[in-house]
């Protein structure tokens, strides 16, 4: 790789400010973008360049035209399949037009390669088959799939009109340091900092649903391999097993030495039961695979909170 500039959009949430704290590692030139909707402020590099705008403002594409980005990371989104359910039309302002909105500006500026954040894990719907490949079809239970699908055909859409190149990368249920604990969203992180404060866990449904959790480092290691890509391609990103909701919880329970029984609330709609990715794909062209297990990450994800505890949480825990 030979360091650019580079534009990285959600640059201060979870996903985000990890890869914008490794492209300046790198060597990278970096502006971040983000509303700061979920995002926050202070996890962006101080060396990073920050823009508070939405992808849908006008003010976009003076961020374009200041910065001149040849390379764009795009992990800007509305994450919560919640949220997609009681307001799709935000979902789909946020994830789809948000999205073809950001790929107009990079194909007027002259944007060399697009990096999409995309979901695996609410993408496929139940799966027909486990693990699910890229071509598992598309059937989503919350239009917080459908608006990153959406996404997903406006940048090949757009890409086949210009010189623009482009990788999809399709994750599972990520974790780790600085997910938000007080979300909808992001069992690891809600578990953990309800553990650590002493307070009730609530696990919606038998808890025996599994998810491909995939640590945040291997998912930041993805889109740096991305770079390297020459063609335009869709690539799963996760560890290609499940993971139940119980053993995150017994798991966590036993580093945090929480001694209290979960909560069992009514599973809740537009969530799937069990999926987890086939990723031969992005081991045979990406040369990347997954290399952080999952007992290790766990334990790295409840020294950070435990690390940046304040004291009691107010949120209930979510699955």
């Amino acid at each position: 790789m030979t360091p650019s500039k580079v534009l990285v959009t959600g640059g201060a949430g979870f996903i985000g400010s990890h890869l914008v704290d490794r492209l300046v590692q790198e060597g990278f030139r970096v502006a971040t973008l983000d509303n700061l909707r979920t995002g926050r402020r202070d996890n962006v590099h101080p060396e990073a360049a920050f823009y508070d705008t939405d992808l849908c403002s006008s003010d976009l594409d003076q961020v374009f035209r200041q910065e001149k980005p040849e390379i764009v990371f795009h992990l800007a989104a509305q994450t919560s399949v919640i949220r997609s359910l009681e307001n799709p039309e935000d979902d789909a302002r946020a994830n789809a037009l948000g999205t073809a909105n950001l790929v107009q500006r990079c194909i007027e500026h002259g944007v060399q390669r697009v990096v999409y954040s995309s979901t695996g894990g609410a993408m496929y719907g139940e799966p027909q088959h486990l693990p699910c490949r890229e071509d598992h079809p598309i059937a989503p239970l919350a239009p917080y799939g459908v608006s990153k699908y959406g996404g997903e055909l406006y940048l090949s859409c757009f890409a086949s009109m210009a010189d623009l190149k482009y990788t999809v990368l399709r994750y599972g249920n990520v974790y780790g340091p600085r997910q938000d604990p007080y979300g909808e969203a992001g069992v690891v992180a809600i578990f953990s900092k309800r553990m650590l404060d002493g307070a009730e866990v609530i696990v919606y449904g038998d808890g025996a649903q599994e998810r491909d959790f995939i640590y945040v480092g291997d998912i930041i290691e993805a889109n740096v391999l991305a770079l390297n890509e020459q063609k335009n391609e869709v690539y799963n990103i996760g560890t290609g097993e499940g993971g139940s909701v119980n053993t995150i919880f017994e798991e966590l329970a036993r580093l945090t030495g929480y001694d209290r029984a979960p909560r069992h609330d009514p599973p809740r709609a537009g969530e799937v039961y069990k999926v987890y990715l086939d990723v031969a794909k992005a081991r045979r062209e990406l040369g990347w695979a997954p290399s952080v297990s999952l007992k290790s990450g766990l334990a790295l994800t409840v020294q950070y909170f435990r690390d940046h505890s304040t004291g009691a949480g107010e949120s209930a825990a979510r699955e």
